[in-house]
């Protein structure tokens, strides 16, 4: 444990003590949000993102330790173990080295190579190896045994040659040796399987590629997995790239001067030559292809994983739009819009179905249904899905924010991704069991603009959607990963214990599925919990587990005003030494920056609270409860810009980013089909990693460069100087100078023109709308007074 804890200590550049103690805590059974908020002076401040490295490294080198026992007690078993063998696999700090060591003790099936030294066939191998003066046909007929299986000197040297090649194979070494040389210098190629042209067209930038083994990116790597997955692409591994046809590869002189074979025309030099060929060519090529290609797809995985989880925290991480009263807004063509009313606490108020769009082209009735929800409930949000008929939804929301324009109700586009799958699930049955499932979507959909991070936890993560090649990775690993993401979001935030969901609360340090749901039923039976002490008396919540959760759940308006902030409850002893040393009550001092900022936080310090948590401590009492998350904002799309076919190359529109991945950010424009910046576009200045200039949710400025209607891509820009491509407009079979008068009249009649236009407009799609609109605005204004 010592050496797995100077590693790790190594390699995040901190004291070994800090690691030895959160790997004890972890031990304990702590978690990281609980370690890396609570225990900072016991780890010497490790943050949460040091500690999941920690944690995961932990796990792996653990698995080393215990392999590398099994293997030292193999090999001991075999008589078999020198000390320069052990030394070498004590020093081996990769599962690959430790099994290449391994090899040649490791019990297999009876090979080629072991079946000719079962013949007596070693020493004739050795003997040639060692001296290649030596004529290997002549050398070759004292081995002749037709009883052995040896009928001719051919199959002696056959089985000696075997012999060698797998003695070579097995070498670690060796096989280090050319294993970096081909990371360094080999090429990874691509090339179309016959046939599969026009069925794998997506993969036509793949169908003749090659680029350098170590520097593909990660998208173009699982891309080409993906496309040879699919039995469209053929992966290889080119030793020795620039070279046609090459009459030997390198690797066969890294094989020669390893063993330091030299051919200089001695009678067994050709043979040996013939070994050292068959050696990289039949055993070494094939394994390091497999090997150095899964070495490729993993990094590659773990990239996306990682690119996954930025931006699932992101996504979890979005400004919430607060307790407000909530319009959900599912949109459907034939089977109609899903509606659903949600109070300020997420509770369901009201349900209806609405039929605007064709084939029934209800648009006036369906206004006044929603008109009639807003004035009734005091709705303040709208929350359109933006999945199939958003736009068509979006401009029914917009006229109704016509008629209340002189209320605060806001429409909002909102990522629906995941909706579906909340619906039918388990929980969302027991939630709402008489409910139909469609309108359990318009549900989720308006909460998750009122708190995106307590109603996402209730979905799968790899269900949200922002995930780069999400399918083609280790679906375990995913889940660890994103759940990681998850655990550590809620926690930042913080959950309140009285209204917080069963899926949220099992997110909570300490907590799982078992006490998330006793911790339901008990606040519900006791009409709420009044303080933090009372989680103790939930069923199976024993002290350990309120250790772990108590700081990270809220009670708001509770007995204890503390209980509403992170200070955790062994802390309350330094708040009562603030309070005395301030000489104030509580709820004088709570949010006091002022009267807080003059005390000495070293004179508050003693053997239980070090100065890391009496700073903390301090800044929680000036800001208590404070939300990390940032300040809510929305994106306006464009109107009359509802699908591709509506964009223009030098548009510049206004979007939602919705993922970002290694090459660029993808941003939701309003027309069905996300476009791409790519890192180029992200910025006038050089950008290595967009997420360091733009993060999923986050609302952009862009401009149209390019649109491909065939095959369904929009490429844009966050430069606004940046150049339009030519030939954007041809690629949708319109002229530009057609388009662009279009669009310029379709602008004038939604920005330019009269009110009364409008009304005709709205006449059209539902007869006379003028005395309609005008009771809607009365009811509107009604409400306001009331």
């Amino acid at each position: 444990m010592l050496n797995i804890n100077r590693t790790i200590a190594d390699e995040l550049a901190v004291k070994e003590a800090q690691i030895t103690a959160a790997v004890n805590l972890l031990d304990e059974g702590s978690t990281v949000p609980f370690i890396a908020r609570y225990r900072k002076e016991v780890t010497g401040g490790l943050d949460d993102t040091q500690l999941r490295h920690l944690e995961q490294r932990l796990g792996y080198l653990r698995e080393l330790e215990q392999r590398r026992e099994t293997i030292l007690g193999s090999i001991r078993e075999q008589d078999k173990l020198t000390p320069a063998l052990e030394a070498d696999i004590n020093a081996a700090d990769t599962k690959t080295r430790l099994e290449e060591l391994y090899l040649p003790y490791k019990p297999k099936r009876r090979t080629k190579g072991q079946i000719a030294i079962e013949a007596g066939l070693e020493p004739l191998a050795d003997q040639l190896l060692s001296d290649p003066t030596l004529e290997p046909e002549s050398t070759a007929e004292s081995f002749v045994d037709a009883d052995k299986g040896i009928a001719d000197t051919k199959a002696a040297l056959d089985g000696a040659r075997y012999i060698l090649m797998e003695r070579f194979a097995e070498d670690a070494a060796l096989l280090q040796q050319i294993r970096e040389y081909l990371w360094h210098n080999a090429q990874l190629s691509s090339q179309v399987v016959a046939g599969q042209e026009q069925a794998g067209a997506k993969f036509s930038d793949y169908f003749e590629h090659s680029e350098a083994l170590k520097r593909v990116p990660s998208h173009r790597a699982l891309a080409m997995f993906r496309g040879r997955n699919e039995g469209v692409l053929q992966l290889s591994l080119d030793a020795d790239p620039g070279q046609e046809a090459p009459s030997s590869s390198h690797c066969e002189s890294i094989i020669a001067s390893h063993l330091n074979l030299h051919f200089s025309g001695r009678a067994a030099d050709r043979w040996l030559q013939q070994v050292v060929q068959w050696t990289w060519k039949i055993k070494i090529n094939l394994y390091m292809e497999t090997e150095l290609l899964n070495k490729v797809r993993e990094t590659a995985e773990e990239e996306a994983i990682k690119v996954f989880a930025n931006n699932l925290k992101d996504v979890l991480m979005a400004a919430p739009a607060g307790r407000k009263v909530t319009l959900g807004l599912d949109p459907g063509l034939r089977t109609g819009t899903k509606v659903a009313v949600v109070g300020s606490t997420g509770q369901l108020l009201d349900t209806a179905t609405i039929y605007p769009h064709a084939p029934q082209n209800q648009w006036q009735k369906s206004l006044q249904i929603l008109a009639a929800l807003c004035v009734k409930h005091q709705v303040e949000l709208i929350a359109i899905g933006n999945g199939t008929a958003s736009r068509e939804t979006d401009k029914l929301a917009g006229e109704l924010l016509k008629l209340a324009k002189d209320s605060k109700l806001q429409k909002v586009m909102v990522s629906e991704a995941g909706a579906s799958v909340y619906s039918a699930s388990e929980f969302a049955a027991r939630e709402f069991p008489d409910l139909d499932v469609s309108i359990r979507g318009a549900v989720s959909i308006a909460r998750r603009l009122q708190d995106p991070l307590a109603e996402l936890v209730k979905i799968e993560p790899k269900s949200i959607g922002v995930g780069q090649y999400q399918h083609d990775v280790t679906q375990s690993m995913l889940a660890k990963g994103l759940d990681a993401v998850v655990e550590d979001c809620v926690n930042a935030v913080g959950v309140d214990v009285n209204t917080a969901s069963a899926p949220l609360l099992t997110r909570v340090s300490g907590l799982n599925t078992t006490l998330a749901t006793n911790i339901v039923a008990f606040r519900d039976s006791e009409g709420g919990i009044k303080n933090r002490k009372q989680l103790l008396k939930v069923p199976r919540l024993g002290p350990k587990a309120f250790e772990q959760c108590a700081g990270f759940l809220r009670i708001n308006d509770g007995d204890n005003p503390l209980d509403a902030s992170s200070v955790h409850p062994e802390a309350y002893p330094l708040v009562e030494k603030i309070l005395t040393q301030a000489a104030a009550p509580i709820t004088s001092v709570m949010g006091d920056t002022g009267k807080l900022r003059k005390l000495n936080p070293e004179l508050l310090t003693d053997d239980s609270f070090g100065l890391p948590t009496v700073k903390d401590v301090l800044r929680e009492l000036e800001k208590p409860g404070r939300d990390p998350r940032p300040a809510f904002e929305t994106a306006a799309f464009q109107e009359g810009v509802e699908t591709m076919a509506d964009l223009v190359p030098g548009m510049i529109l206004e979007g939602v980013v919705t993922n970002v991945a290694n090459f660029g950010a993808f941003v939701d424009i309003g027309v069905h089909q996300d476009g791409l910046v790519h890192i180029s576009h992200l910025s006038d200045q050089f950008v290595s990693d967009p997420r360091d200039v733009v993060k999923a949710g986050q609302v952009v400025k862009v401009k149209v460069l390019e649109v491909d209607l065939p095959r369904k891509r929009i490429s844009l820009s966050c430069r606004m100087e940046a150049e339009v491509i030519q030939g954007g407009g041809d690629s949708r079979g319109a002229a530009k100078p057609a388009r662009n008068q279009t669009r310029a009249s379709h602008s004038g009649n939604q920005r330019g023109g009269s009110q009364g236009g409008r009304n005709q407009g709205a006449g059209n799609r539902g007869g006379n709308a003028a005395p309609i609109n005008s009771a809607f605005a009365d009811a509107f204004a009604n409400a306001k007074k009331r």
